[in-house]
């Protein structure tokens, strides 16, 4: 035989069997995931942001200030927005009910979607003030002065520690503002963020949300804690109802519950609407005519149900 015969692969030159490609089995649990995906998002989104946002006015209170102060609470409450949106990114990182609301009106996203997303925000922030609660327990107790004990109100009072109360000198009036502008401001940064025809933020846009909640907590939480959010407000309340706080949740200043539920949506609309009508220049209903009003009787499925993913004002 020739010196130049060619050298024979034993691998690659070995008969291989044609047989077909393996099929990937799919778990019924991929399923659900793929179906649910938004919801799981959004549920475990505003978790981490009460994780990081009741647990951080825990250690505060509960320390008696030795472990922090009003700026860590602003802190950590812009550090759980952030790592909230960065978790959530999938189904757009709304983490609030009056964002996904704003969305669905400024951006198209799917009236459908807006149920699913409240009710998991709301349980999302819910198991979050579940978990900080469990975990600080023993500290309510020797803070509250015993065991089991809860109260609302008064110098050893641990019902803060869950959602916002106003400061005693706040009229209605007063509180619905202080909500009301802290939301605003909130929805218009965030719609700048998002703008591509702006400046933007792009992959940046959590890191910036966290400056932004921060800058709100620092400039404008004093008065009534700026929950500027519905889950994480009511959520946190229902929990602190659930283990012992009582009634006095929702009594308390004046039945104040109902302003952070209430007032963030008003809010989070001005905002939208007033960078919309100066500022943006994409598809809105502040640039179409009748404000987009006719969009709503079109008989297109996709005016409710399209399956396209909005982020925070995309």
């Amino acid at each position: 035989m020739s010196s130049a015969t060619k050298h024979e692969d034993p691998i690659m030159d070995r008969d291989v069997p044609n047989t077909p490609p393996l099929r990937e089995e799919r778990l019924p649990w991929t399923k659900v995931r793929s179906s649910w995906q938004d919801a799981f998002s959004e549920f475990f989104g505003t978790m981490v942001l009460i994780l990081f946002g009741d647990g951080v006015v825990a250690q505060v209170v509960l320390s008696k200030g030795t472990k922090g102060d009003y700026q860590s609470i602003s802190w950590g409450w812009g550090i759980g927005v952030m790592l909230g949106v960065y978790v959530s990114g999938k189904s757009g990182g709304h983490i609030n009910p009056a964002v996904t609301f704003a969305s669905c009106v400024f951006r198209g996203h799917p009236w459908r979607k807006f149920p699913v997303y409240a009710v998991a925000q709301i349980l999302g922030a819910m198991v979050g003030a579940a978990i900080v609660y469990g975990n600080y327990k023993s500290a309510f107790d020797v803070f509250e002065g015993g065991v089991g004990l809860r109260t609302v109100g008064g110098p050893n009072s641990t019902a803060g520690v869950f959602c916002t109360y106003p400061a005693s000198f706040m009229t209605r009036t007063g509180m619905f503002f202080s909500e009301f502008i802290a939301s605003s401001i909130l929805q218009f940064v965030l719609f700048a963020l998002a703008d591509a025809d702006n400046i933007g933020a792009g992959p940046l846009l959590p890191l910036c949300l966290f400056f932004l909640i921060f800058g709100i907590g620092a400039c404008f939480g004093w008065e009534t804690g700026y929950a500027i959010n519905l889950a994480r407000d009511f959520g946190p309340r229902l929990v602190s109802y659930m283990i012992g706080y009582g009634s006095d949740v929702f009594s308390a200043g004046g039945y104040y519950f109902w302003i952070p539920m209430v007032a963030p949506f008003f809010g989070c609309l001005a905002g939208g609407a007033l960078y919309d009508t100066f500022i943006y220049t994409g598809e809105s209903p502040m640039n179409t005519p009748y404000l987009g009003l006719t969009r709503l009787f079109k008989p297109k499925r996709s005016v409710w149900s399209n399956t396209r993913n909005h982020g925070l004002g995309v």
